[in-house]
């Protein structure tokens, strides 16, 4: 078990969903070509084309490559409804689907362009998440055991020569650092949960915690390895995560004015 926070992470429905408007709104409608008379737009083109590239494609070596693709798409598709794969019940739900997540995903960018972060909350923002950084920063091994008694009986096994290492890969149920002897690594305070954070920082160097430490995740038995003073994060570097969690509250709070004026009637 990984003790460490995850980090907050924009709301799913921001992520990729639907076309992006900018290309939705490119172009015109120029025939670039017909597929057995169906027409292929420039629209269509710069839409696929860019969706291409935010999907990892290479960029093409010959410019007539995503048109080529277009008409092998369209193809494809023509052949699919000629056997009916269009009407089938289980591609309509997910075609459905398809549809629900671009008008989502269209309507959350929109409102996100039309309430935008500002500077100055982006600041505010940076100033709350550095203010308990305490400038240091930790190397610390740990064992985590599922009860205090466990981690007291380690606890006094090191106290007899044992090898924490060892205890660790043999005893501790934390699979993330187990394996490592119980190296967490470099970690400031904010990364780990508060109990162990606030043991790890009223610890010296080479000490082996006296006490068992408790957590939502169990009991901790822990070993600081190393401390160094660290600068808090700038600005600079924090802004574009900074941007994403107070875009991921807009849409929150979007969705809570949504809610409430609507008639809701959950089946138990």
């Amino acid at each position: 078990m990984n003790i460490r926070f995850a980090p907050p992470v924009l709301a799913a429905l921001l992520l990729g969903l639907g076309l992006n408007t900018a290309a939705a709104q490119s172009n015109g409608d120029a025939v670039v070509a017909t597929v057995n008379g169906q027409p292929i737009t420039q629209e269509m083109l710069d839409i696929y084309s860019q969706q291409r590239m935010r999907n990892g494609g290479p960029p093409p070596q010959d410019p007539a490559t995503p048109l080529n693709e277009l008409v092998d798409i369209e193809l494809a598709v023509q052949d699919a409804e000629k056997q009916g794969i269009d009407k089938r019940p289980n591609v309509v739900k997910q075609l459905e689907w398809q549809r629900r997540s671009l008008l989502v995903g269209v309507s959350m960018r929109d409102y996100i362009a039309a309430h935008p972060v500002s500077e100055e909350e982006l600041k505010k923002a940076y100033d709350e998440s550095v203010k308990d950084h305490s400038g240091k920063e930790y190397h610390a091994r740990h064992i985590l055991v599922e009860t205090e008694d466990e981690a007291k009986d380690i606890i006094k096994t090191l106290g007899k020569g044992g090898d924490f290492a060892e205890l660790a890969k043999t005893r501790s149920k934390d699979p993330g650092s187990g394996q490592q002897g119980g190296d967490l690594g470099w970690f400031g305070s904010n990364q780990m949960v508060k109990p162990f954070a606030d043991a790890v920082a009223g610890m010296k160097k080479g000490a082996i915690s006296k006490k068992p430490v408790q957590s939502q995740f169990g009991w901790h038995v822990i070993q600081l390895e190393d401390t160094r003073d660290v600068a808090p994060p700038t600005f600079d570097s924090q802004k574009a995560q900074l941007q994403m969690q107070l875009q991921n509250k807009r849409v929150d709070d979007y969705i809570a004015e949504l809610r409430k004026s609507a008639k809701i009637d959950i089946k138990k």
